[in-house]
């Protein structure tokens, strides 16, 4: 990440982040704390490594990923990701070769510890842990929207009929507007049509 991103960042959690000093100790600075969220969440490195590389304590790293992570949901997640203009990304998927596309859609299992309580909920059809996370993005790439917290157990398609991003395309006019996914996305709404194959290169 360039240190202009890292600033830019910072700059619109420090409201969520700001923090004072104490008698005990002063605060670790904004751009520190990001940093080291940030790192947490690119590397698979563990808490006591990440505390080490920023020369704080491993309760410290577990508290600061938290503290970043609700910040950017609460702050930056409906600000980044959202729903974009319809025509405009129509026109793009147009432009690309997918006639009357308002997106791409998919779903993935992030794997998780087992859980205390209903843990068999959460043990998906590859036979470990997760929880789902569904996204759509438009013809940039850009994610508009995320759906993410169901349990591994659960389909790609109940998933799907739950989330925002059916509700408000059912409520929307009613046309011939496609989406890109893979055919485990059967969708209630005719004109919203799902199951379409996977897209390849050259097909």
């Amino acid at each position: 990440m360039k240190r202009d991103t890292l600033l830019e960042l910072c700059e619109w959690l420090a409201p969520a982040l700001r923090q004072r000093d104490t008698r005990m100790r002063p605060a670790i600075p904004l751009q520190k704390r990001v940093a080291i969220a940030l790192w947490k969440l690119s590397t698979p490195d563990s808490y006591r490594s990440v505390g080490n590389q920023f020369g704080v304590g491993r309760s410290t790293v577990g508290a600061v990923l938290m503290q970043v992570v609700k910040a950017i949901s609460r702050v930056l997640l409906r600000r980044v990701v959202r729903l974009a203009d319809p025509d405009a990304v129509i026109r793009g998927f147009g432009a690309l070769g997918f006639a009357n596309c308002r997106g791409a859609i998919d779903g993935t299992h992030i794997p998780i510890c087992a859980p205390e309580h209903q843990a068999s909920q959460y043990v998906n059809r590859k036979g470990y842990f997760s929880i789902l996370l569904q996204a759509m993005c438009d013809h940039w790439g850009q994610f508009t929207d995320i759906n993410v917290g169901w349990s591994g157990k659960a389909h790609d398609a109940r998933v799907y009929r739950n989330s925002f991003v059916c509700q408000k395309l059912q409520a929307g006019p009613s046309s011939l507007i496609t989406t890109l996914g893979s055919g485990m996305w059967t969708c209630p709404c005719a004109w919203w049509g799902c199951g379409l194959p996977p897209y390849s290169p050259g097909s």
